[in-house]
């Protein structure tokens, strides 16, 4: 991946069309046209045989008597030329090309090797970069470009719009040309074979133009790269994403249509909600949140006040506020006071704010002044109902005024509702073109608001500082590994409760007593072992639910009872399904279940984004990524409370105020081990805990089916979200004696880095930010601790203090380009830490882990009365060089070099 060559894409400054036509509804020719008629300033050379001149501009007849290297070619031919004409433009030395054709993977040449292998091969070989197949284009209306086959040019704007679907670009597109809606980009990505979301994203994320990012998605097929692009740009703007493929047939659609994989819409709807974007369900809604976004203002707060001409409107956005979890503003006694002079005595009195339907322009503007004069709210929506007794335009005019020439316009977010067709189009033309969002319904407008209120609040939830797990939860696991790579060796790949107790143990999760017996007898010698009373469960590889063909027996007090129940247990199963294979009985001691709830737990294995957990209550028809909330690991306290929240939220899982029910802290701790234990296990593929026995602060796992995979598994590759790499954890003695612990830092990390921060010297701070610099805010520290593995690395040193608390001593961070082509880092060390040693051992540390990642080049930038950092950094390898002007001291290491040499 190169951001250099993807920033050729986005400015390009010639271009060049193979297949350039003058026959009209021919690709070459629209193509042109677009190109011709939006206003690039740069030259455009159409390449062909068969003309002269295409449109006026003087064709070529083939890419090698072009005249100049061209940034950008579009091809504009069949499938078949596509892999020579490729070859030939990255031969040439031009940087990225856009292909129109489609159907390019299902097309072979003589070697039999799909066309669109060929291709790619083609252009990998000299570095050119790919859009497409099967694109419709990029318009980027900033310099003017439209190289696309769109039926209309775009706007100028500040949103970026990137699809997997040509005809959702199209569809869009005329909506928002119609809305007076523009954007900073608007790319159709088609088959992404090369250039995919994670590389626009980077880009885009850095973009001053752009302002918040739409996408289409059919499908994803770099999970990792994908999610770490999209965490980064989300920090900073709104991603806004409508995915296809909802339903089992939607998805086997979405995947003819991009030839990706079908991965569980409830597992992209959990990555989603992970990397920060906000999921709209469709175009109704993706129309409604790019409106919010052209027109709005940050969000300052939710508080909304609603004024409407009619009760029922105003009743109708109120529910949808509220039901979408929002909330409506209270008005103080004063701003009644001020309400009650301005309006009939009929008025609501209170918010929402009806201002009767003889409502006219003044008492409109008038109502609205004392709203936006008051701090009460952070929104204001006004509904408007057609009436016959003043032209719904001439309010909508007055309101514009009334808005732009308030002082608090910039603080408020104010969206507008005009109902109707005919009496309201000119209305809401005018609020366009004022640049104030407009919306046909009032649910429209609410659901558009509580998309901001939602990005809002997911931004705050991903700075939320962890709870850290209870130190003595174990996570042995050398002894879990152990035993799974047993089984697998045994060939054991289903393995039930009692085959799993001492390796879940070995992560502090609970079974309950439970034994395997081959015969009645030895279910009742087990039976008086376990002690009375006990569970009788069937064991068959062939059964998934046992309790369905009535293979258990619950509740069983003496040896009697243990030896019919056995003999009817296999009558029935054999009765009801002949062709099972019974092993044998499960002998279980009896949960104290009174005043306990039952849950379910499940780690499927997505095709997608690989292992993903899954809460919410059993059933022999549960379907988990339907019946429960799912979430990606890795899961920490917070991510793991928000889990329990998501699936109580959406009555996935329902508290049913038991004496001894849901504890909180006890279901994010057992989630939080799952986790542990699935990115710690690469031998496992699935595991389904059902039930789970909550009674408060006391869980166990009642009966356990874990599926192990047969082969091996790449560890680096199978998770979505790179884990904490706790392998990097080391101990380390420093001069004066003390041990200390570097190691990557954690969320939970952030108040003793707060800490940490604080506890540096003017000086060292001075030094540090290059310059006189506060306090660090939480927000600020959250970015520094909450960091993305993938894609930046922070070391700290911690050691434990007089009172056995851990403190942070130093710290060295890096981020590498989205290349990885170099890396840049910095470092702080406490004052009282210094001189000891503690400084090289982290740049040392540091150095490695990026010789490690193949990372060509570590640099960074000290100031000149930072000597003793120069200092070190020459003793370890950098060289060092002084910047005159900007007053600065550089160090840089070729790592690879060093590499080479060992």
């Amino acid at each position: 991946m190169s951001q250099r060559s993807i920033h050729t894409l986005f400015k390009p400054k010639s271009i060049a069309v193979i297949g350039a036509s003058n026959t009209e509804k021919r690709a070459g020719r629209v193509l042109m046209k677009n190109l011709l008629g939006s206003g690039f300033s740069g030259p455009i050379m159409p390449v062909t045989p068969k003309y002269d001149a295409v449109m006026g501009v003087l064709a070529y007849p083939n890419i090698e008597s072009l005249p100049i290297k061209p940034d950008l070619a579009i091809i504009c031919t069949r499938a078949s030329r596509v892999p020579n004409i490729v070859e030939t433009l990255a031969q040439f030395g031009c940087k990225v090309v856009i292909i129109m054709a489609s159907g390019m993977a299902d097309e072979y040449d003589e070697n039999g090797e799909s066309l669109l292998s060929v291709t790619l091969q083609n252009a990998k070989r000299f570095g050119m970069r790919i859009l497409g197949s099967n694109s419709l284009g990029m318009i980027i209306p900033t310099i003017g470009l439209n190289a696309s086959l769109a039926h209309s040019g775009a706007k100028k704007g500040k949103i970026a719009f990137v699809s997997q679907s040509a005809a959702i670009c199209t569809t869009v597109l005329d909506w928002a040309n119609n809305k007076d809606i523009g954007f900073s980009s608007f790319i159709s990505l088609g088959d992404a074979t090369d250039i995919d979301f994670d590389e626009l994203l980077d880009y885009l994320g850095r973009d001053s133009r752009t302002s918040a990012i739409m996408l289409y998605i059919d499908s994803i097929s770099e999970k990792r790269h994908f999610l770490s692009a999209a965490r980064a740009a989300a920090r900073n703007k709104p991603i806004f994403v409508i995915k296809s493929g909802r339903s089992q047939e939607g998805i086997k659609a979405a995947m003819l249509h991009t030839g990706g994989m079908g991965g569980n819409d409830a597992v992209y709807e959990a990555a989603f909600r992970r990397a920060g974007m906000l999921r709209v369900n469709d175009l109704i809604e993706l129309f409604a949140a790019v409106e919010s976004l052209a027109h709005s203002t940050p969000l300052k707060g939710e508080r909304v006040a609603i004024i409407s001409n009619g009760g029922g409107p105003a009743v109708l956005a109120a529910d949808e506020l509220i039901i979408k979890g929002g909330k409506l503003a209270k008005l103080s006694p004063e701003t009644v006071d001020k309400l009650n002079t301005l309006l009939p005595t009929t008025w609501s009195g209170q918010n929402p704010i009806d201002i009767v339907g003889d409502a006219n322009s003044k008492r409109y503007t008038q109502v609205l002044e004392v709203l936006m004069d008051s701090q009460e709210m952070d929104a204001i929506l006004v509904l408007h109902s057609p009436s016959a007794l003043e032209e719904s335009d001439e309010i909508a005019q007055s309101l514009v005024t009334t808005i732009s020439n308030h002082t608090n316009r910039n603080k408020l977010n104010i969206l507008t509702n005009w109902s109707g067709e005919d009496s309201a189009y000119v209305a809401r033309k005018i609020f366009n073109k004022a640049g104030i969002p407009t919306y046909r319904t009032p649910e429209g407008a609410v659901k558009a608001f509580m998309h901001m209120v939602e990005y809002r609040r997911n931004q705050r939830l991903l700075q939320e500082v962890p709870q850290s797990i209870p130190d003595n939860i174990p996570a042995n696991v050398n002894v879990a590994r152990g035993l799974l790579q047993k089984a697998q060796q045994e060939q054991r790949f289903i393995l039930e409760t009692h085959e799993t107790r001492d390796m879940l143990k070995a992560y502090g999760l609970n079974t309950i007593k439970t034994c395997f017996a081959d015969n009645a007898e030895s279910a009742v010698k087990l039976a008086n072992d376990v002690g009375y009373p006990v569970a009788l469960k069937v064991q068959s590889p062939d059964l998934m639910y046992k309790s369905d063909v009535h293979g258990v027996m619950l509740n069983l007090t003496n040896d009697d009872e243990v030896r019919q129940a056995a003999q009817s247990i296999v009558s029935r199963v054999k009765e009801i399904n002949p062709d099972a294979k019974i092993d044998g009985m499960i002998v279980q001691k009896m949960a104290l279940t009174a005043g306990a709830q039952e849950v379910r737990v499940s780690v499927i294995n997505d095709p997608v984004f690989g292992p993903a957990i899954c809460l919410g209550e059993g059933g022999s028809e549960w379907d988990p990524t339907r019946d429960a909330a799912v979430a990606l690991p890795p899961l920490n306290m917070t991510l793991a409370r928000y889990m329990v929240i998501q699936a109580l939220k959406t009555n996935k899982l329902r508290d049913r105020h038991l004496p001894l029910g849901l504890d909180m802290h006890a279901l994010c701790v057992m989630l939080t081990q799952i986790s542990h234990l699935i990115i710690d296990c690469p031998e496992i593929a699935s595991l389904d805990l059902n039930p789970v026995l909550a009674a408060g602060e006391t869980i166990t796992l009642l009966d356990v089916n874990m599926k192990l995979n047969s082969m091996d598994i790449d560890p680096k590759t199978r998770l979505a979200i790179m884990p904490y790499p706790k392998e990097l954890e080391q101990t380390a003695i420093l001069k004066n004696g003390q041990e200390v612990m570097l190691r990557p830092i954690l969320p939970e990390d952030e108040p003793k880095h707060l800490a940490f921060d604080n506890s540096l010297s003017d000086e060292d701070r001075y030094k540090r930010y290059f310059g006189v610099r506060s306090r660090m805010t939480h927000e600020e520290m959250a970015v520094l601790t909450q960091i993305d593995y993938a894609r930046e690395m922070a070391f700290i040193a911690t050691a434990m203090d007089e009172n056995g608390e851990s403190i942070t001593l130093g710290a060295v961070r890096a981020s590498t380009d989205p290349d990885n082509t170099e890396a840049e880092f910095a470092m702080a060390v406490r004052g009282d830490y210094q001189g000891i040693g503690l400084g090289r051992l982290l740049l040392e540390k540091l150095v490695n882990y990026y010789k490690d990642s193949d990372t060509p080049v570590l640099a960074g930038f000290t100031m000149f009365e930072n000597r003793s950092m120069a200092n070190l950094a020459k003793n370890l390898g950098f060289t060092v060089s002084f910047d005159m002007e900007e007053h600065l001291i550089k160090m840089h290491m070729a790592l690879k070099l060093e590499n080479d040499k060992t």
